[in-house]
């Protein structure tokens, strides 16, 4: 079985033991989940494995049902073992799960759409230091989770990206004019929505990173990124302002045929530097 599989069997295991411990403390879902702060559904889902605790989350749920560090450990273990980069794990599960994600970047182009060449550069570029064989095993795993947007019905894919994304040389002129023929060709074919926020805009609603994600069965989550640090949330206010904020920043965003063109000049633009 590949790491892919192990992970997946490890969170499963995970969510079993949870449900086994806590029908065993005499509690139900939401009795837990208003000790350890968040909703009875949530646990739930941790109980299935259609979502991933955060460690704090593991750690108070030790707290609650006395299980001396069992779920923390556990958590631990399966972040380590996991082949994104650690603070992405939970998010990269749910990319699977989703009916819609919706993505602001405004320095990178978004995982689920960088090429190998492009995505290799983005991850010397935030870890220098990191080991060769940990940046081609995070480059092979941001390549597998290329496979969402080729299915043909969902997720549903919305991106926007600063004009910063395309100006910005990341890797150089060739890997850059294969990375934005790339994003080129999938919005041509329709596989995803891409919007440019261009520099003309003035200052964006958002700052930094975020991606939404929609599911058929449980409320909306948003996670956002900043430098060697990912952030998590799910509670619904919280959730529900990014949200406008997002939607902000579309509305200032060009056209898509627009925001189509202008990628295309650019790619021919660094055709010409190279």
């Amino acid at each position: 079985m590949g790491g892919h599989g192990q992970e997946k069997v490890g969170w499963e295991f995970f969510g079993s033991e949870l449900k086994r411990k806590r029908e065993a403390a005499g509690l139900t879902q939401q009795a837990l989940g208003n000790r350890v702060f968040c909703s009875g559904s949530y646990i739930g889902q941790l109980e299935t494995a259609v979502r991933k605790p955060q460690l704090d989350l593991a750690q108070r749920i030790d707290a609650e049902l006395g299980t001396d560090g069992f779920f923390e450990r556990m958590c631990r273990k399966l972040i380590d073992s996991t082949t994104n980069v650690p603070y992405f794990a939970p998010v990269a599960h749910l990319e699977g799960t989703a009916t819609e994600i919706h993505v602001y970047s405004p320095m990178y182009v978004p995982g689920l759409l960088q090429t190998a060449d492009y995505a290799r550069a983005v991850f010397k570029g935030g870890f220098p230091l990191a080991p060769d064989e940990d940046i081609e095993s995070w480059v092979a795993s941001r390549l597998e989770r290329r496979s969402i947007v080729a299915q043909p019905t969902k997720p549903l894919l919305w991106n926007v990206i600063d004009e910063n994304v395309i100006r910005r040389p990341t890797g150089g002129a060739a890997v850059m004019r294969e990375q934005l023929e790339y994003l080129a060709s999938l919005a041509r074919d329709e596989r995803i929505v891409l919007q440019v926020l261009p520099y003309s805009s003035g200052a964006p609603a958002l700052s930094g990173m975020l991606k939404l994600m929609m599911f058929d069965d449980a409320p909306p989550v948003a996670y956002s990124e900043g430098a060697m640090s990912g952030s998590f949330m799910d509670e619904p206010a919280r959730v529900a302002r990014l949200q406008l904020a997002y939607d902000f920043a579309r509305a200032a965003a060009l056209p898509r045929d627009a925001s189509l063109t202008l990628i295309e000049s650019a790619a021919e633009e660094y055709a010409d530097d190279n």
